[in-house]
Formats: structure tokens, C-alpha cells, sequence
């Protein structure tokens, strides 16, 4: 069984940050929160992140974030590892008005195809088999559906994650590297072929939260100066790969 340690709902405040900047905040956040247990034991303290975002033939999900919906949400499929023994990890991101609620299911690899394309499969195909989880795959299932969704965007990054011990309530994590690239396939491969820099040398810090806004991050946002923004990793991917790209194919 996997241990999954998803915030179910929360806050989020982004901001680009630079490396420099980016190492200041290592060292500030180290003295409340501890190193990712996987990332820790990484030469570079931080893991890699895939993500194949899905959406309509007309990038409903796409346009809904560009016309600012207060309600709205992404499909994607999140993977680690390419092995075959490795899950993946269907994830449902809402955003209700200022708040983050997110729904995922743990689903072994040699179901993903399957589910991907809108297939609902067997209990068994559930890491950790529960009625929760299966709620979750029936409502990736049905998005898939109603909306024809299919492959559209790999999103890939080098992420260094910060958590609070014992607790899943606070969460500081930078994201390097952050690149997309076209996908048309189910295909759930690390490997890419034409990457392009979602946020040029720019780096992610997201600030994540599931209370109130914690004292010692508004001592983090003044002491760096940090301005908060948006940095949405497949809208802003779809928009450096030119989004009429994706309506001629």
C-alpha cells in the first residue's frame, strides 16, 4: 500500500523566484520544515515530476483559467518513474474560487491506458482499493467523457519539497526546469522529444497551506521581497506552444 499524502484542500500562492533567491529560501525554511523524505536522499534534493495533461478538442479547461472562472479544473495523469511496478496517480485539481481541492487515485500501470481514455476498471486496479479512491477514477472517468478529453501537454520538473513533520497542513515546494512539450498519445514516458521552458530560467515557489496563511511565511514574503502571481504550468505551456497549435491538430 502507498501512502498518499495529497492535501486534499488547501491555499496555494505562487511566485517566480530566481536561483539565488531560490537558495536564500532553502535555508530560511529549513529551520520549520524538513526535506521530502525521496527528495532528500537526491544529489540535487529534488525529484522529477510528469505530468500529461488532458483536455477537449476545444481546450474547455484550457480557456476556462485564461477567462479567470472561479470554478474550474485540470485533468492529468502524474508519474514519477517509468517502471513498470510504478503507479500513476489521476488527479482531478479544482479551484473554487481561492481555494485548491483536489482529487486523485492511485491506479497501477497496467490499467492506465484504459483509464485514460475514460475506461472505468475494476476495483482492482486500484493501488489502495476503497470507495473513496474509486470515487475519484469515476469522476476522472466521466470528465473524460463529457468532455472527449484526450492527451494534450507533457509538463515535466525538477521539484525540491519542504513538509511539516507529522502534519500534511503545510507544504513549500520550487519547481526547476519547468518544460512542456505536445503529446497527442497515451503514453506515460519520461522521456521528451522538443521541450520548451514554460517560465525561462524562472523557478516556481508555491507556498501551500491548508489553514490560515502561517506567520512565518509573511515573514518569508517580506524578508525575499516575493510578489505573488500567476504561474499555471499547462495553461501557460499551452500559450508558449501557441494554442491554435492544438485546435488544427
Amino acid at each position: 500500500m502507498i501512502v498518499d499524502t495529497i492535501q486534499k484542500q488547501r491555499f496555494e500562492h505562487k511566485y517566480k523566484i530566481n536561483e539565488e533567491v531560490a537558495l536564500g529560501i532553502r535555508d530560511f525554511v529549513s529551520s520549520y520544515l524538513s526535506l521530502d523524505p525521496y527528495g532528500a536522499t537526491q544529489p540535487d534534493l529534488s525529484y522529477p515530476v510528469h505530468s500529461l495533461y488532458l483536455d477537449s478538442p476545444d481546450l474547455v479547461t484550457y480557456q476556462n483559467t485564461i477567462n479567470g472562472d472561479r470554478n474550474r479544473y485540470k485533468l492529468r495523469v502524474r508519474f514519477y518513474e517509468q517502471m513498470d511496478d510504478k503507479p500513476l496517480f489521476f488527479e482531478i485539481k479544482r479551484r473554487h474560487d481561492k481555494v485548491i481541492a483536489k482529487k486523485r487515485a492511485i491506479v497501477h500501470r497496467y490499467a492506465a491506458q484504459d483509464v485514460a481514455r475514460g475506461f472505468l476498471p475494476s476495483m482492482d486496479a486500484l493501488v489502495n482499493p476503497s470507495a473513496e479512491q474509486m470515487d475519484a477514477l469515476v469522476d476522472f472517468c466521466h470528465l473524460v467523457n463529457v468532455h472527449r478529453a484526450e492527451p494534450k501537454v507533457h509538463v515535466a520538473y525538477k521539484r525540491e519539497a519542504w513538509v511539516a513533520d507529522g502534519s500534511n497542513k503545510i507544504r513549500v515546494t520550487i519547481d526547476r526546469q519547468v518544460r512542456s512539450e505536445s503529446q497527442k498519445t497515451v503514453s506515460f514516458s519520461p522521456e521528451m522529444r522538443n521541450p520548451k521552458l514554460v517560465f525561462g530560467k524562472d523557478l516556481i515557489l508555491e507556498l501551500k497551506f491548508t489553514n490560515r496563511f502561517p506567520s512565518w511565511f509573511k515573514e518569508l514574503v517580506q524578508v525575499f521581497g516575493l510578489r505573488q502571481g500567476g504561474a499555471a504550468k499547462y495553461v501557460d505551456g499551452v500559450t508558449n506552444l501557441g494554442e491554435y497549435h492544438f485546435f488544427r491538430n
